[in-house]
């Protein structure tokens, strides 16, 4: 008996330790999402009518996940410190929830991102097509594309120059930099959400093992 309480004492721990690192976890995984959101290349291109809003999809998600790990480590604790099956079950279950909306972020990343790239250079040609049909008026959607991807024009700068980025050393495709950067990112979500799913994994092992644990305990006694 002494040695079954010695285990059950272990997994609670472990189980302790866990909830501490998904709590970290969850802070670091909304610190990533704002600032990838609210923050250089994202940022700039949300201030845009034709921003693609779909494509901050998966950092909305991204957010939210980590809103709830951080959520979900407090109640995890308290589940394990008063030894409380029900508490346990409902960790288990949001761990669940977890699991699935990480794992969606991460295929979307992976799947979406030709999509989210295609699209993003759809909007890029047409606020190139906009300002060399009226030069006088020039084109604010433009020049943020350019401080955006740090690039200009694209087989050629001379004819976009004026808002092209001053301190941008040499011409850059901006149709390249585009797929370039967006592919990037959206690799990263996609390995931030998947990181994630697996690590709930573990949760929910360690859960469920302590649950079983102290329903012997109790049956035992």
């Amino acid at each position: 008996m002494g040695r079954f309480r010695g285990g059950l004492r272990c997994i609670k721990y472990l189980l302790l330790g866990f909830n501490l690192l998904f709590w970290l976890a969850g802070s670091a995984v909304i610190a990533f999402g704002l600032w990838f959101r609210f923050g250089g290349t994202i940022k700039d291109l949300s201030s845009e009518d034709k921003s693609p809003e779909y494509f901050y999809v998966g950092l909305y998600v991204l957010v939210g996940a980590g809103a709830l790990m951080m959520a979900v480590g407090f109640f995890g604790c308290c589940g394990a410190m008063r030894e409380s099956q029900c508490v346990l079950g409902s960790f288990f279950t949001c761990l669940l929830v977890i699991f699935a909306a990480e794992v969606t972020t991460g295929v979307f990343a992976f799947i979406g991102k030709d999509v989210a790239i295609r699209h993003v250079q759809t909007m890029y040609e047409e606020a190139y097509s906009d300002y060399l049909k009226d030069r006088g008026r020039g084109n604010g959607t433009l020049a943020t594309f350019h401080s955006a991807f740090q690039c200009c024009g694209k087989e050629s700068s001379e004819q976009v120059q004026p808002t092209c980025p001053k301190e941008l050393p040499d011409h850059k495709n901006c149709i390249d930099n585009i797929k370039t950067i967006i592919s990037v990112k959206l690799q990263l979500i996609g390995i931030v959400g998947i990181g994630i799913a697996g690590l709930t994994i573990f949760g929910m092992i360690f859960s469920m093992v302590l649950c079983c644990a102290i329903r012997h305990s109790r049956d035992v006694i």
